[in-house]
């Protein structure tokens, strides 16, 4: 058991000035970081940053409404605030795109952090390395507690989260919980720092299915400013990841900006564009989103996200469905059970239950109990959320995938 009370106060101004004065370039690889020979990011910044979402007008919205196929001039266009007064028609098309292809299914799962150690300096984050909060790692045999624990909920696929420490949560540390968990599920799924391809390769290998990375935000500048110390702070290291775990066999991928860090309509567009383009480049990649409001952390819970209200989460996850209608949409508990379950009967088709994003959080007699990363608005456990899908028509689901 590894377990650790960060007694570190908040740093000097002195300390922090320091820090900037030698702070590494954020577009620029560090050494062993890989490098792609790709022009997915460009494509992406470049399109994002020519995105004059106040140009599109009611015409426009309704034109994206009325096409059998989006394309991205459409995507832009229900993105755009013109949407807002049809967000009724938005979500009703949706909603058939939804049924069309996903019947009435959601898919369940739920995350487990097997460790909350942090190398990167993220000022939004719970787990950034300067926050003091109860630091925590679970052991192999704690892992496996914990999983026995999660299985025995009925639930088939688990997401494995750590914090963004190499030398804490190494590869081959991560690698052995899933090795553990293709014991108790179906489908394992990682939130991880962002790796190379061989060791996508690696951790598939392990057992891992998917992968999900988020950008946080798509705006370098912002993104500067808002990732101060640590590998995370190399921009378009992270951007590529999706595209790194592809080459290194990964199934699936998932794309997400944190909404309310930037300018969520110019973020939303470049999360759905990168995806869109990935998918055209890979065309047997699996594709999914996450759509997460900013959420108040542990020493800060004044953090909250800027002009991202119910309606504009409403319009960016049917902007998703309408323009990649394949793609899996997870909705998270950093939203109430309410707006939840709104949102998986008009477009979303993954639900989170039992949640907690502390370490050892599922088993009483781990010793290993490290602090959240973020509050979550949602609690319901499994058999709660199960009961309010069945409530509403819904077909719980605990598994999409068998191996053979």
């Amino acid at each position: 058991m590894e377990k650790e009370h960060i007694n570190q106060s908040i740093l000097s101004e002195e300390i922090l000035e320091d820090q900037k004065k030698n702070r590494i370039d954020h577009m620029t690889y560090l050494p062993g970081m890989e490098v792609l020979e790709s022009d997915i990011m460009d494509q992406v910044i470049s399109a994002m940053e020519a995105y004059d979402y106040d140009k599109y007008t009611e015409a426009d919205v309704r034109r994206a409404l009325a096409h059998d196929t989006r394309t991205p001039e459409d995507f832009a266009a229900l993105l755009s605030p013109a949407a807002l007064p049809l967000l009724e028609d938005i979500a009703q098309a949706a909603r058939r795109e939804t049924r069309k292809h996903f019947g009435n299914s959601i898919y369940m799962f739920t995350p487990l952090y097997i460790a909350n150690y942090c190398e990167n300096y993220c000022i939004y984050c719970g787990f950034n390395c300067h926050n003091k909060i109860n630091r925590a790692q679970l052991r192999p045999h704690e892992i496996e507690k914990e999983m026995e624990a999660i299985s025995r909920s009925g639930l088939q696929e688990i997401l494995i989260l750590t914090g963004e420490s190499r030398h804490k949560s190494t590869v081959e540390y991560i690698g052995e919980a899933c090795k553990i968990a293709r014991k108790y599920f179906k489908v394992i799924g990682l939130e991880i720092y962002p790796v190379n391809s061989d060791e996508y390769a690696y951790l598939h290998e392990c057992g891992a299915d998917y992968i999900t990375v988020f950008q946080e935000t798509y705006n370098a500048d912002k993104y500067e400013t808002l990732h101060l110390a640590g590998h995370k702070r190399i921009f378009p290291y992270r951007v590529n990841a999706q595209e790194r775990a592809i080459k290194g066999g990964m199934r699936g991928v998932g794309f997400g900006a944190l909404l309310g860090l930037d300018d969520f309509r110019k973020d939303a567009f470049a999360t759905g564009y990168h995806a869109y383009l990935l998918q055209r480049k890979y065309p047997h990649a699996e594709i999914a989103f996450s759509c997460p409001r900013l959420r108040p952390i542990i020493n800060n819970d004044r953090i909250n996200p800027m002009d991202v209200h119910e309606p504009q989460l409403l319009q960016v996850v049917c902007a998703y469905r309408l323009f990649m209608p394949f793609a899996s949409i997870t909705i998270s508990t950093r939203e109430c059970a309410r707006v939840r379950d709104n949102l998986v009967n008009i477009a979303a088709t993954k639900i989170s239950a039992g949640v907690s994003t502390g370490i050892g959080s599922h088993v009483e007699d781990i010793e290993a109990k490290g602090d959240d990363q973020f509050e979550i608005s949602d609690g319901r456990s499994v058999d709660e959320v199960y009961q309010a899908l069945l409530s509403n028509n819904l077909q719980p689901v605990m598994s999409d995938y068998i191996y053979v």
